[in-house]
Parts: C-alpha cells; structure tokens; sequence
C-alpha cells in the first residue's frame, strides 16, 4: 500500500517501538510504586517528559501527559475557563472537532466570538483586531497549523495581540509539531496541545504543554498522577514511546522539512499538468507535507476509494470527520463552493514516501480523470 494519509496518522518508528518494549514486557510496574521496579518506570516518564519538553523548548514540569491531542484541547479549553473563572471564549472558524465541539459545548454559558479566514485559509487580521479590544478577560484557542489545509496560522502575532491585553491563549500545534520549529517560551501562548502518532509515537499518548500561571482545573479526578491536573496510573510504555517520537523529531527537523517539502513541490508540479485541477490554500504558508485539492467533477469520496482499489491511501478530509456526510468545514469557511468542496482530496507525506510513488498516484488520478471524461462523452 502506498500510505499518504500522515495527517490522520503516522506508523510506528522502529526506534520508538525498540524503546517501548521493555515497558510492555518486563518493566511493567506501577510508577507510582515505591519498589525499584516502580522506580525504573517513574525514570522512564521523568526521561520522556524532558524529551517532550526539549521538543517545545519548555521545562519538563510544564509537561501533562494525556490520553492524546482531543483530551489536551478538552483539558486546555475548559480547564482554563473554569480554573481561570473566565467569561469569554475566542475560537477559529476552522479548528479540529475538538475544539469546535469543546466551543458548542461553552456556547450557552460563555460569550462565544468565532475567528472567520479569508479565501485561502488564514485567520482575518481585522477580525483579530476586533476579538483583541479591551474587554473581559478570554481564552483564545488558536490551531497553529490546519489538519486539513495545512495552512500556517500567525501564532506568534495574534497571540501577541491578546495577551498584551490580558487574555490566555491555546494552541493546537498537533500537525506543526515534527514539521515546524516549536518555541513555547516564544510563541505567546500559555497552553500547548501535542500528540505522539502524528511524529511516529503511539496512538493513545499526548500532551499539554501549559503556563504555570495558569489555574486549571482537571477533568479526571483520582490519584493526581500528573501534577494533579490529569489522574490515572501513567501509560509507561505509550510516554517513553512519545519521549523517543519527540526527541527524533527534534534532531532531525531540518533534515525531515527539507524532505518533506521536496515531495510537496514535486507533486504540486505534477499534479497542476492534470486538467481542472485546484489547490486549496496554494497562496498560504502551509505545513510541508500537506496539499488539499478538488478534481472538479469527481466527488472527493469517489476518488478516494478508486485509488483505494489502486492500493493507495489518501483522505477526503480529516480522519475525525470522515463519518460525515457533509463537506469540509474548513473549505466551507473558505468560501469554497459546495460541489468543489466534495471533491476535495487530502494528500499527506511522510517521511518513507519516494517521487515513484508521487507518479503512481498522479497516473491513477489522471486515469479517473480520464474515464469520467470518457463517460460524459458517451452520455452526449
């Protein structure tokens, strides 16, 4: 199978899984235990939250680990808002589910504002400009980089803007870390999502990065084993595992960007030689592994599951909302018309991907192409 799907998720490295063993099999201890087997796990976390920390640039004791990145956004949203006692919350129009349905959830007991984009994906200034002035204090959750676009959000600015006036700010850098340079103590935010299986980790692990100066309240209450803002006996083997992703993705940045980037211009290229072709968010900043595009006239699901016969997999959108039947939501907010929204088709590289498999998928799209062409000439 050729797999272009690393937004949805990404394959264990052999590394990771190498560090993840001898906490499947025979350290398998409770960390919480005061034996030396107990202690041997606890190192174990203590060695991966440091890893996890040098990722981001922060201190390991900022570091919550988490089920993953929905229960770190759950976890920033609204342990924030009710640590902090806040009154306001300030969202994208084009945030990840579990920001959007964390918002739904606030919308009847918070002033709820929504950051609209313009044509190409990225936040309007005026809009920020307008959601900054002076007022009660709010929480800003802001995505760093769109799981569907891959479109670059101006974090670093519009954090400035808010917190230079008393706000919090959040960001889901989920899709950024692994393929963007991340500075906690330079990007103005207090709070920070992660994920291990987006940089090659388990599924089932993330992360908060959060501001000391923070009050949050938790969501899971028990034996308060992270810093007692998340309980429940630590996942060792799925937290080494995170800490291994995490330092492998931070030695080998520039490499894997470089790589990456060479593989998006490379397929751009070709793909913009087959006929009615549109890249969404081509004029943006975008993630260097990430092209969604629409081959008007061929509905996105269509596509997707004829090249699935064809052994390749790509995604018609995000994964966390590929039961809907509806088109993107983020193309919606774009302004992009309902009919080219379905036929969007979400392209993501990894690092194992070769240009020989970029041609197999351009040979198979434009066969499509092709018989649909040959369809409508036979039916006129």
């Amino acid at each position: 199978m050729i797999y272009l799907d690393h937004n949805a998720t990404t394959r264990l490295a052999p590394e990771v899984l190498a560090e993840m063993m001898p906490y499947l099999q025979g350290c398998y201890a409770n960390p919480s235990s005061v034996y030396s087997q107990g202690r041997v796990a606890r190192e174990g976390i203590n060695k991966a939250r440091e890893q996890v920390a040098k990722l981001v640039n922060a201190h390991p004791s900022q570091v919550i680990f988490t089920s993953g990145g929905s229960e770190a956004n759950n976890l920033a949203i609204k342990g924030c808002i009710q640590g902090m006692g806040l009154s306001r919350l300030i969202t994208g129009v084009t945030e990840h589910p579990s920001v959007r349905d964390v918002a739904a959830y606030f919308s009847s007991s918070l002033q709820l504002q929504t950051l609209s984009v313009d044509a190409q994906g990225v936040v309007d200034a005026d809009e920020v400009q307008r959601a900054a002035a002076p007022g009660s204090q709010a929480l800003v959750s802001l995505m760093m980089a769109n799981n569907e676009t891959g479109v670059i959000q101006n974090v670093v600015e519009i954090a400035g803007r808010f917190q230079n006036l008393g706000h919090f700010v959040h960001t889901d850098a989920v899709q950024a870390a692994g393929k963007l340079n991340l500075d906690f103590s330079q990007l103005n935010v207090n709070l920070l999502t992660l994920s291990a299986h987006k940089i090659y980790g388990p599924k089932g692990i993330g992360a908060l990065i959060f501001d000391k100066k923070i009050d949050i309240e938790p969501m899971i209450f028990g034996g308060g084993q992270e810093k007692k803002l998340r309980s429940g006996t630590e996942n060792v083997a799925a937290i080494v595992g995170f800490g291994k992703a995490a330092e492998l993705a931070r030695l080998n940045l520039s490499k894997n960007v470089t790589r990456l980037k060479n593989l998006q211009i490379y397929f751009e290229q070709q793909l913009m030689l087959l006929p009615g072709i549109v890249i969404f968010s081509e004029q943006a900043e975008r993630l260097p592994n990430t092209t969604f595009f629409a081959v008007p006239g061929i509905d996105g699901e269509t596509l997707l599951m004829q090249l699935d016969v064809e052994g390749i997999a790509v995604a018609s959108g995000s994964a966390c909302a590929s039961m809907s039947l509806k088109p993107s939501h983020v193309l919606m907010a774009m302004g992009v018309d309902e009919q080219t929204a379905r036929s969007a088709i979400r392209v993501s590289f990894g690092l194992n991907n070769t240009e020989a498999e970029i041609d197999q998928l351009i040979c198979a799209i434009k066969m499509q192409i092709e018989m649909i062409a040959s369809l409508d000439v036979l039916e006129v």
